[in-house]
């Protein structure tokens, strides 16, 4: 076997032009193959990034009417609707996919929270309990969190995220400052940012949307007070969202789930009502998004395995030629004794040595091909090595496909006709 694998690479490098045109068929199909590929995976790793995060694995569970999550600046404070208790939120903390569990209320605001005459024009106020910046990773940028003080004592304190310090508070710390939320002044005591400053891509209209659906707060920034704080400035009573995080990605879906099942079966509403608890299944749209982009980009694939079977036809052709030229060759050993399989073997091991060869280039060349997309079209790619394996193996076995029937009429040669060929 070694020594066919030797003879085929000097024979390749004998013929080098030769070799290199039949190889291009099959470097070009494998090269497509491996950046569609890594761009269909960083696609998808990007769409699971803009609707989920960098990876906090956190889920909403809140309130709909129907196909519309409450929001009471528009809605009415709905009846019916209890108060979860902790012994609920335990109750949520003990399932299996959950490894925290938080509980908050919340309001988009436009022009209700001031610095003065500076006001913040969109974004979220957030009544939140001592566990929502964990359930949400965020980090404390400046100042402290909550204590246990804050909650048992009222007290109007606020925390911002970075987003919204920025806008109330421009070119001054915000720490120790007072602002106004609905009229009532509260105090600044700290500045968190949610994650690694993950900034999502958007592509699309509705990823935008999706995207600030998703998260805790929205693009205008986040405007936290402990949530015993929340009646001075709303209601009592107002219903609350539970947030839950799971102990990985693919756990999100039956978390929010679970979690939805839970708080719906403690619901007493009269039949007829539309008002139930439903989790934001954010990978189920990942997905549904990444198989949309997957049913394209499989059509260009099947392109590419459309060059890889022109460079098997081509890599058939030269090897039909290479019978031809060397059939003094095969005429003098089948005579010295050489049985068929040795020489079906030593030109198979050629045809295929010719396409490994071509596969390896291809894959190099597909990596930088896939990288100059990246940076052209700002997109994640994502290089797979079982499909690099792959792609090499593909192109081992276009070798054996294409290089059988050349192998078979070398193997089948009369030696007496084949030493009469000048």
């Amino acid at each position: 076997m070694l020594e066919n694998i030797r003879l085929a690479f000097h024979g390749i490098w004998a013929h080098k032009l030769r070799s290199g045109l039949t190889m291009l068929g099959i470097i070009i199909g494998i090269a497509a193959i491996i950046a569609i590929v890594s761009t269909i995976q960083g696609t998808n790793e990007q769409i699971k990034q803009n609707l989920i995060g960098a990876g906090n694995n956190s889920v909403t569970v809140q309130l709909y009417d129907g196909d519309y999550p409450i929001d009471l600046s528009y809605y009415t404070l709905p009846s019916g609707i209890p108060v979860i208790t902790q012994d609920v939120k335990d109750e949520i903390g003990k399932l299996r996919e959950v490894s925290a569990v938080s509980l908050f209320t919340s309001r988009y605001i436009n022009n209700s929270v001031f610095n003065g005459n500076l006001p913040l024009d969109s974004g979220r106020v957030l009544g939140v309990d001592a566990d929502y910046f964990n359930v949400f990773s965020y980090s404390l940028l400046r100042g402290r969190s909550f204590v246990q003080s804050d909650y048992d004592l009222c007290r109007k304190v606020v925390i911002l995220d970075d987003t919204a310090a920025k806008i109330l508070f421009p070119d001054s710390s915000p720490l120790d400052r007072t602002l106004e939320i609905m009229g009532e002044p509260f105090v600044v005591i700290g500045v968190v940012m949610q994650g690694s400053a993950f900034t999502p891509t958007y592509d699309t209209i509705q990823d935008y949307y999706n995207s600030v659906n998703s998260g805790a707060t929205s693009t205008g920034g986040g405007v936290f007070i402990p949530n015993r704080a929340w009646p001075i400035v709303f209601q009592f009573d107002e219903p609350q969202s539970v947030a839950v995080k799971a102990v990985n990605t693919d756990s999100m879906t039956n978390a929010g789930k679970q979690t939805a099942d839970i708080l719906n079966a403690r619901l007493s509403l009269p039949e007829g009502s539309t008002l139930t608890y439903k989790s934001q299944d954010l990978l189920e749209k990942a997905r549904q998004m990444q198989d949309l982009a997957s049913a394209t980009n499989r059509q260009l694939i099947l392109v590419a395995c459309i060059s890889l079977v022109v460079g098997g036809i081509g890599v058939m052709n030269i090897m039909m030629v290479s019978v031809t030229e060397r059939i003094r060759e095969i005429g003098l050993k089948k005579a010295l004794g050489a049985k068929k399989r040795v020489i079906l073997f030593q030109f198979l091991t050629e045809a295929v040595t010719l396409t490994s060869v071509g596969g390896f280039i291809g894959v190099l060349a597909g990596i930088v091909l896939a990288e100059v997309m990246s940076r052209m079209s700002q997109t994640l790619v994502y290089i797979s090595v079982p499909f690099i394996v792959i792609g090499v193996l593909f192109s081992m076995l276009i070798g054996v496909l294409f290089g059988v029937f050349p192998a078979v009429k070398a193997a089948n040669q009369n030696p007496i006709d084949a030493l009469r060929q000048q």
